[in-house]
């Protein structure tokens, strides 16, 4: 799949048009996603994804951005997986975020060769205001020649599958849940980053993720599976404050000690996809006892996972 950053690098082609936030590429989304493949297939068009940089709320309301299922590379993988040609990745800054909604896809119509269809969420607002919307689309439809998909959202258990309830079932703590309705087992991604090496002194080196802006579950410790250049590996995932150390301003730190593994991974993007809960996070009463206490979770997520 192609990341492209201007319309204009569309221009000379068929296409077939999905655009979202896609937070997660949740089951809803997806549906989006096949569709428009579907009609691209159909015309022999090119199927593309419009997406966001960052959350539109980050810029437009940044006191309400929620926190974001997916890191930026975990979401275009995801809308990859699925058989799209190409992402138009959009730099969601103050100018962008004034255009209309009309203006918006007028522009989209100028710059590509030729627009078949755009397939949204029935509820997807969008544009300046949230002045667009399916209503505008079909208008601007009729007038410019082009179909409009307006999805309804998927159901599970009775309740549309959203990014909010996602988030929600997340900060639960019911992983199973996320699992289900994102389609795919839960996942958390970021890039490692420099610690105090203290995990080393403790006898289990561990890579700390850059996991700023991202909902996390509970913290906890978790057996989880690490994917990392290519590589499946088992993990002891902690989540937590490390009460232990008794920080007077302790930071909140997502920490993963890979199993039988040596290597630099500072930079690297680590994935830790969720597989279970081992215990809640407490205080010790001396290192001691917390390094005996690790050397029992990694026995433990070995025994999971396995």
């Amino acid at each position: 799949m192609n990341v492209i950053r201007h319309a204009r690098e569309l221009a000379g082609r068929k296409v077939c048009l999905a655009i979202g936030v896609f937070d997660g590429v949740h089951l809803g989304h997806q549906q989006v996603l096949r569709q428009t493949i579907s009609d691209a297939h159909r015309h022999g068009a090119t199927a593309v994804a419009i997406t966001f940089d960052r959350h539109p709320s980050s810029v437009v309301a940044p006191e309400r951005t929620p926190p974001l299922i997916y890191s930026l590379p975990q979401k275009l993988r995801a809308i990859a997986s699925l058989g799209v040609d190409a992402t138009l990745l959009v730099e969601f800054n103050k100018v962008f975020s004034s255009q209309s909604g009309e203006a918006f896809i007028r522009s989209l119509v100028e710059n590509v060769g030729q627009l078949f269809c755009i397939c949204v969420g029935a509820t997807f607002t969008f544009g300046h205001k949230r002045s667009g919307n399916v209503e505008l689309l079909r208008n601007l439809g009729s007038e410019l020649k082009f179909a409009v998909h307006g999805l309804a959202a998927l159901s599970l258990d009775g309740q549309p599958v959203s990014s909010t309830r996602i988030r929600d079932v997340i900060r639960s703590g019911d992983l199973d849940a996320a699992s289900q309705m994102i389609g795919r087992p839960y996942s958390v991604a970021g890039k490692v980053v420099r610690g105090d090496a203290l995990g080393r002194q403790l006898g289990a080196p561990t890579a700390n993720l850059d996991v700023s802006g991202l909902m996390l579950p509970p913290g906890g410790v978790y057996a989880a599976h690490a994917l990392v250049g290519g590589r499946l590996l088992h993990a002891a995932v902690n989540i937590g404050h490390r009460p232990t150390l008794g920080h007077a301003q302790p930071t909140l730190r997502v920490e993963a000690h890979l199993i039988d593994f040596e290597g630099d991974l500072y930079d690297q993007e680590l994935e830790l996809i969720f597989v279970e809960k081992l215990r809640e996070e407490r205080a010790f009463p001396s290192l001691d006892a917390l390094k005996a206490q690790i050397q029992e979770d990694l026995r433990l997520t070995r025994q999971t996972l396995e």
